[in-house]
């Protein structure tokens, strides 16, 4: 989304990356463009001021059909895109679309029965039920795969403790900063398996007896994603409902590497609204009688942002090939993510800077995308723990635990 008011300057996308894209990618990124123009970047500000969702305009967004784009013949590049595109316009609803699409829907394909697949894949596909994925509780963030506290057991007919449904699993425990949470119809759980210590996941209605979710207040970042704390007690779930394709963490690694390099190209669209949003400023605004834009400094710093921008942009682009050929590996991965979630952060700041005390209030959009830069900066592995994934790869030797 090139700034409106200043036609006649090139596009944040300076090396034209968005070129290398098919016709009918291109059309159905202008389509997406065109919802996101009229539906919700007039009211952004807004729902994240209020920290409120906007689930009226998930039927549109439905009706774009751009749900796991891989899946509907798009290439890798055209999915990261998407995510950039959205997060340009709004963090909040790039990172809906992620949890529901990229980690629920992608896990309905990669992990669920051909019986689960049929009762929701298509319902989830189209958002006609919403999914969240409950994997960091509220003692284990990056380290959930070793410390997962949330337990699950295994009760049968023959104990005298199932239900007239057969075998059953009984889940206890706690998620935090479950995003989508609190309005969810369903979400994935990951729990212990009390018998043998393997990691398990679940498809668990939220209306279940037994479970409770409250929202997470007081955020500075993401508001109008709805995070939640969810607390199972006594959560039974039927064994129809276990993910069979899921037998340990090991599992949940190709969807984990998936998730991140979406939210690596987060990490560009955050850049691409800042300077969109800190140039038109720069030219606009008067002072000592001339156009910011006038001043050495202002182009310096306008500079920056978009060489680092186009840096990320460049480095994501190479993700994208790397996943056509089957060799995004997680150190991939972890370096864009860690190394362009610095880059935002410097962009950010600069833009926001650039706007001043202006930069500090949500009128100007620039205070909302520095605020969830930082949201960015620590989900999906924050950039300490994915620097040390890169660490380990290059030198053999892990600086992870004793």
């Amino acid at each position: 989304m090139s700034s409106p008011d200043i036609p006649d300057l090139p596009a944040a996308d300076f090396f034209a990356v968005e070129s290398m894209l098919g016709q009918a990618e291109r059309n159905k990124l202008a389509e997406l463009r065109d919802f996101l123009a009229a539906d919700v970047a007039p009211y952004a500000g807004d729902w994240w001021n209020k920290a409120e969702f906007p689930a009226h305009i998930l039927p549109k967004l439905a009706a774009l059909e751009l749900s796991t784009p891989a899946h509907r013949g798009y290439s890798n590049l055209f999915a990261g895109l998407v995510i950039a595109e959205m997060t340009r316009v709004d963090t909040s609803l790039a990172t809906f679309f992620l949890v529901h699409h990229d980690l629920f829907v992608e896990s309905l394909h990669a992990f669920g029965s051909p019986d689960q697949k049929r009762r929701l894949l298509a319902d989830a596909s189209n958002l006609r039920i919403t999914g969240a994925f409950a994997l960091t509780e509220p003692l284990h963030g990056s380290d959930v795969a070793g410390g997962m506290e949330t337990r699950a057991r295994r009760i049968s007919s023959g104990t005298g403790e199932a239900d007239d449904a057969g075998d059953t699993w009984v889940l206890n425990g706690a998620k935090r900063w479950i995003g989508n949470g609190t309005f969810c119809d369903y979400m994935l759980v990951w729990a212990r398996d009390e018998a043998d210590g393997s990691v398990r996941g679940f498809i668990v209605d939220a209306g279940l007896p037994g479970v409770s979710r409250s929202r997470i207040e007081n955020k500075i970042a993401l508001r109008t994603v709805q995070n939640a704390d969810i607390v199972f007690s006594d959560v039974r779930v039927p064994e129809a409902d276990r993910f069979s394709g899921i037998s340990s963490f090991e599992d949940t690694k190709e969807l984990l590497r998936s998730s991140r390099i979406m939210v690596a190209w987060q990490t560009v669209g955050q850049q691409l609204a800042a300077f969109d949003v800190a140039r038109q400023y720069a030219v606009e605004r008067q002072q000592f009688g001339r156009p910011l834009a006038h001043f050495q400094l202002i182009q310096q710093q306008l500079v920056t942002m978009l060489g680092n921008t186009v840096a990320s942009m460049g480095m994501m682009a190479g993700i994208a090939r790397l996943q056509d050929q089957g060799a995004a590996g997680m150190p991939q991965v972890a370096l864009a993510k860690s190394y362009l979630s610095a880059r935002m952060r410097e962009t950010v700041a600069l833009g926001r800077s650039i706007l001043g005390g202006n930069g500090i209030v949500t009128d100007y959009r620039m205070a909302k995308i520095f605020a969830d830069a930082e949201a960015i900066y620590t989900y999906e592995g924050s950039f300490e723990v994915n620097t040390l994934i890169v660490g380990r790869a290059i030198t053999g030797v892990s600086a992870f635990g004793g």
